[in-house]
């Protein structure tokens, strides 16, 4: 009988990491989508945006100022080689 509660208790655990990874996989891939969108077709304000997505990390912006933080980056993007 005390094997059954460590089976469940060990399922349980790794139901609940299953979800954490999912959750932290789901957020990273939202802030790639973002600063991604605002860059458009053009493949170098791409490469760009996601520096300055990897630098607002790096810096500790909170995802709450995410959206304006790579606003502002992305008004300052440089032009890219498409747009002729």
């Amino acid at each position: 009988m005390n094997l059954d509660y460590v089976v469940v208790g060990v399922v349980s655990l790794l139901a609940l990491a299953m979800h954490v990874v999912l959750f932290v996989l789901v957020r990273r891939w939202m802030d790639r989508d973002l600063a991604l969108s605002m860059a458009g077709d053009d493949p170098v304000r791409r490469a760009w945006m996601l520096e300055r997505l990897a630098q607002a990390k790096r810096e500790g912006v909170r995802r709450r100022d995410l959206q304006a933080w790579l606003e502002r980056a992305a008004a300052e993007a440089p032009a890219g080689g498409q747009g002729v």
